[in-house]
């Protein structure tokens, strides 16, 4: 199984349709796909844009992920017409869309708990919907009943084939049955043959003949803890070695550092990484494998966490310092091969260093490229002693451009949280 070409060295955006302007509507989102598209992102995921289900409604618009019809459009965010063109002033833009999938629940009170049998749904013994995992706001799908499949294959295509959506993310991935999965990738490549599925997953599984792309979470939780202090960027090295064994090479892993979930219950990526934003931020785009995502404020480090069940915007902001953070490793990510992710992207090769439990030194290489990244992944300003050995030669430093030179043997002290980032034609 091969990606999607444009997948290869792209950058998500995950837009949070309800907060992502004054309106919050679908009309409004597509008025800032201009400013994303300038700012380097490849890839839009709308988080879900389905009418929300009224029975057991959290807050006063609910939760995005109690869905009571799959081929409609929530009204609050507009009608079909301003989703189709939504879709289609992205994709003169050169841009991708991909949609929410929740195919695990429907909401209590969804069109298909009237308009299709009873067993369509797991019951409990007094014949109710089952509650997955407490979300008392749904219902549980059953999945032993291949009349779901075929529910969920045929409301997939119908955004596919009608609408022009490029693929999915898939909400909660592993509580579906991967053999649904597998049915559904195949049926609907058949429709679109460049279709990207995104599970909201890390089960290594779902790489058999299913989604492109699953999420780095073992990464996201490391890098939290490596930022409080609970461990050392040595757990972070070890990850990557582990994650390459257990993955296929061509196989794509969402890493960030903040998304829509975290960010509401969890905390801002500035409460929860504090001065190492940048460079776990960093490491996002350099890292092999990766899919790197920006979610609705961080173009702005904008610092708050989002209401999940009601209007919350994100205030009117101007390009600023982060902006241009954010321009310039997407940029880094386009013009260097050596980061492409899957099977084309570049090696992965440490510079061994005399601190390995601060220090992350590596080397991304392709016949066409090379980018040299040297962070201090710490609080602690640190005596950096290391050999670059081939590596050793000019680079331009990819965050301001200028010449720099990196010598053979590096001595030199590097404040805590720091990088450079250097990269040149090979």
């Amino acid at each position: 199984m091969m990606n999607a070409v444009w997948s290869r060295n792209a950058v998500l955006y995950e837009m949070n349709l309800r907060q992502a302007t004054p309106e919050g509507t679908l009309a409004a989102a597509a008025e800032r796909l201009g400013f994303l598209r300038d700012l380097g992102i490849d890839a839009v995921w709308l988080m879900p844009h389905y009418p929300i289900g009224e029975v057991g409604r959290k807050g006063s618009l609910g939760s995005y992920y109690s869905i009571r019809d799959y081929r409609a459009v929530d009204p609050e965010l507009g009608t079909l017409a301003d989703f189709d063109a939504f879709v289609r002033r992205a994709h003169a833009l050169g841009m991708k869309v991909l949609i929410d999938w929740v195919a695990n629940h429907t909401s209590r009170d969804a069109r298909w708990l009237a308009e299709c049998p009873a067993d369509w749904y797991e019951r409990d013994a007094s014949g109710r919907p089952v509650v997955p995992n407490g979300w008392d706001d749904t219902a549980k799908l059953d999945y032993t009943n291949r009349a779901v499949w075929q529910g969920q294959i045929d409301a997939m295509r119908f955004w596919l084939a009608e609408h022009g959506v490029d693929g999915f993310r898939c909400d909660m991935a592993m509580l579906v049955p991967i053999e649904f999965w597998q049915e559904a990738a195949r049926r609907l490549r058949a429709v679109k043959p460049d279709l990207f599925l995104l599970a909201e997953a890390e089960e290594d599984y779902l790489f058999d003949r299913a989604f492109d792309a699953s999420y780095a979470w073992r990464l996201y939780h490391l890098m939290n803890d490596v930022a409080q202090q609970k461990c050392r960027v040595d757990r972070i090295r070890e990850y990557l070695y582990a994650d390459r064994k257990h993955v296929p090479a061509w196989a794509l892993r969402l890493m960030f550092t903040s998304n829509h979930d975290e960010n509401s219950w969890s905390g801002s990526e500035f409460v929860r990484l504090g001065p190492a934003v940048r460079v776990m931020t960093a490491l996002t785009f350099l890292l092999p494998q990766s899919l790197p995502l920006v979610y609705t404020g961080q173009e702005f480090g904008y610092d708050h966490s989002f209401a999940f069940f009601d209007r919350d915007p994100l205030p009117a902001c101007e390009p600023n310092e982060t902006t241009e953070f954010y321009r310039r490793l997407i940029a880094l990510r386009h013009d260097a091969p050596a980061l492409a992710s899957g099977e084309r992207g570049g090696s992965f090769v440490e510079i061994r260093n005399n601190a390995e439990d601060c220090l992350l030194t590596f080397v991304r290489e392709t016949p066409e490229n090379r980018v040299v990244a040297l962070l201090n992944v710490s609080p602690y300003e640190v005596h950096a002693d290391f050999d670059t050995g081939i590596y050793a030669g000019g680079y331009a430093d990819a965050l301001t451009g200028e010449r720099v030179q990196l010598c053979s043997h590096v001595d030199e002290r590097m404040p805590g949280w720091s990088f450079r980032i250097l990269t040149r034609p090979m």
